[in-house]
């Protein structure tokens, strides 16, 4: 099991997919902690990346149609927003 702890923004560090059937512990600001399955985690990391994508003008696959400089993991998002009684 990993255990993950929310920063005091109320984000947890997640870079990458887990795989769906892992078990990852998180633990809030507030001492609680819940249990999360990596499926679950994964589509809230989706939805952000969406999100993000959607506000800075991006295509579902993170590229901007505007020539730019390259910057690496400039279309993904490295943080995700938890908040206790998202696991369900």
């Amino acid at each position: 099991m990993i255990n993950l702890q929310q920063d005091t923004d109320g984000f947890i560090r997640m870079i990458q997919h887990y795989p769906r059937s892992m078990s990852i512990s998180v633990t809030f600001n507030d001492g609680t902690q819940e249990i999360f399955s990596g499926r679950r985690l994964n589509e809230i990391y989706d939805d952000a990346l969406a999100a993000f994508r959607l506000g800075n003008n991006m295509d579902a696959k993170g590229f901007e149609r505007i020539p730019a400089k390259r910057n690496l993991r400039k279309n993904a998002v490295s943080t995700i927003a938890v908040r206790p009684g998202m696991s369900a």
